[in-house]
Parts: C-alpha cells; structure tokens; sequence
C-alpha cells in the first residue's frame, strides 16, 4: 500500500467542512473552488497548501484553470456539494432553477480528471423531489463515465455529530467495485448532546469577548476535548448584543422548547420567529442554519456564537472562520459537519489505496 496521501478537489466547497473531514482522515486537500470571497479565505487558512480559487462553474474553462492551479497532479477524489436551493425543502422548488444543474460541473470535472472516486452530497430532498429525476440524472451521466455509484442519507449524530443533521451522499468508485457506507458509530442512547459539546464554553459577562481569546473553563468531555486537540487559543467565540426584551423573553422558553412554550402576550409586540428553539443540554442541537437568531443557548439566554454553531457542525477548534459575524454564521450554516466528511474519508480510503504498490 501506497504511502502517498489521497488527493482531494473540493467543488462548492464554502469553507470546506466536507474537505478539512477528509484532510483530518488524511487527504491532501489540493484546491477548493467557490464563488464567494469569504468563504475562500476561511477554505485558504484551514486547509494546509490547498489553493483556494474564485470560479464560475458554470464556465467550461474553468476546468482548465483547475488543472492548472493542481500542478496537474494526479486527483484520487473529487468532492462538492452544488448548491441545493433548487431542492432544499425549506428553500423555493423550482424545477427549472439553473443551480438545480450545477451537478453537471462535476461532471465534466469528473470526466477531465478521471478521479479514483467522487463524492457529491446534497440534502435529502434531492432523491425525492420531481419524482427522483435528479438522482436519475445523477446516476446516469457519471454511470456513462465509468463510475459506480451509490447513495445513501446519513443521520449526523450517528457519527459523532452532536447536530440533528441529514445529508444524501452519492460515491462513485471507478474500479468496479460498489461502495459499502459506515455503519453508524454512535447509538442513539450515547447521542453527543449540547452540554457534552459545548458546555466548556463560557458566557458573556462584562463584554462579547474577542475573535481570540483564552479558555476560561476545562475540556471535561471527549467530544470537548477532540475539539481543543490541536490549539490552546479560543477562536469566534464572540457574543450577540441582545435588547431588554429579547433577554427576557428569551428566558421565558424552556430548555427544549420553543415559542409556543411563552406565556400567553409574551412577545407578541415583537412577532418573535417562531421558529425560536432552545437548545436541550443532553440532546443534539437543532439543525444549525445560515442565521443566528433562530436558536438559544441550552443554559445562558443568548444565541450561540460562531464557536458554539462551529463545534455542534463538529468543526475543531483550530478551524477559524473570516468575514464579519454574519458571514462567518452563514459559512457555518453551509457547511458538511466535518466529522461526516472523516468518516467517509476513512471509509473511502481502502478503495482508493487496495492494489497500490
């Protein structure tokens, strides 16, 4: 077996959740492709030498420009999620929706590098949505270039995730064979919960604190202490300034629960979101989406912070997000839960290094 690291090009790739999973599992991450600025740096700062590159994909082009940013190397993988708008069900179905074809870049990405393997994900609607077409379509233009593809919808937490998170993932394998995906890690019952993720963690007292600061509390957990592994500086771990009344109403939803759980008038003058949720110490969290205002803190009566999102999408600690809060929030939202992204990696591994000198 080949000592030489699996190499990675990550399309879509945002700030590069599913990659820094795969370069954890230990890929070379060569280049990250997006089309926004921010997100490219945060990509840039976290993934050793790979190259971050400003692209429209919908440009043949920009294949070549891949290749070139590659050296040419060899690439074992390529792994992306198109954008999934089109066929997010919280988000507008629309058929015809031209990001609904974006798959269609990785293809012919696929087809010019002639990869090992492949790794398109997406969320779970896709396989469903218009009566399966675009699963159909996936499965028949990568079909046509060689591939062996398989598909499956992984539940976050059993991986480890302390995030109740769904994703669909397609792999592709050129030599043959039909890949096997993990069988879950974690049972239901030993589900990483909000407390146990970030409970180390401290609260905002006399000010938000600082895009770098200092620990105030101990690692008492596994899961805590895996995201601390690797740095001793506290990153995005910065506070929302939250009005009198967003406090106190706040304060009102109970651990676990939601608007409806307010007293009858409370909040009322504000139309609070009813999509407002508490988190509960001892279960996962929420999905964590895009914003930052539609969930609360398990204990403290504020949103998360950036760090607080970021270890509940599995992030280590040493991963640090760019851009204003905002953009750091949506980078988060976006993003596959690393932790996904290692153990495909470690799955993906012996069929791409079986039979290598």
């Amino acid at each position: 077996m080949s000592n030489k690291k699996p190499t990675v090009i990550d399309m879509f790739c945002g700030c590069g959740g599913l990659s820094r999973g795969f370069m954890d599992a230990g890929y070379e991450v060569l280049l990250g492709i997006d089309n926004n600025d921010h997100a490219l740096k945060t990509f840039k700062e976290n993934h050793g030498d790979a190259v971050a590159m400003n692209g429209d994909l919908f440009q043949g082009s920009t294949i070549l420009q891949m290749a070139d940013l590659t050296n040419n190397k060899n690439v074992d993988l390529i792994i992306g999620g198109p954008p999934c708008q089109g066929f997010s069900l919280t988000g507008k179905r629309e058929e015809n929706d031209e990001r609904n074809s974006l798959f269609q870049a990785m293809v012919n990405a696929v087809a010019f590098f002639q990869p090992k393997a492949f790794v398109l994900e997406n969320v779970p609607g896709l396989g469903t949505l218009y009566k399966g077409k675009a699963k159909e379509e996936i499965y028949k233009e990568f079909s046509k270039l060689g591939y062996t593809i398989t598909d499956k919808i992984l539940f976050a937490p059993d991986y480890g995730v302390p995030q109740i998170r769904k994703r669909l993932f397609f792999v592709g394998l050129k030599n043959g064979e039909v890949f096997e995906f993990p069988e879950p890690l974690v049972t239901s019952d030993k589900y990483v919960g909000c407390e146990a993720a970030i409970g180390d963690l401290h609260d905002f007292t006399d000010d938000l604190g600082s895009d770098i600061a200092e620990y105030k509390k101990p690692a008492t957990t596994p899961y805590q202490k895996k995201m601390r592994n690797n740095t001793d500086k506290l990153f995005n771990h910065v506070g929302t300034k939250h009005t009198d009344l967003v406090i106190d109403v706040i304060s009102q939803v109970p651990e676990g629960g939601n608007h409806k759980d307010l007293p009858p008038g409370v909040g009322e003058s504000r139309k609070f979101n009813e999509a407002w949720t508490r988190y509960h110490s001892q279960k996962p969290s929420k999905t964590i989406d895009t914003g930052h205002r539609n969930h609360f803190h398990y204990k403290y009566h504020r949103v998360p912070s950036v760090r607080e999102n970021a270890r509940l999408q599995s992030f280590p600690d040493d991963f640090v997000f760019y851009g204003n809060k905002t953009q750091q929030y949506k980078q988060v939202g976006n993003a596959v839960p690393p932790l996904l992204g290692y153990v495909l990696g470690k799955q993906l591994e012996k069929y791409l290094t079986d039979g290598e000198n």
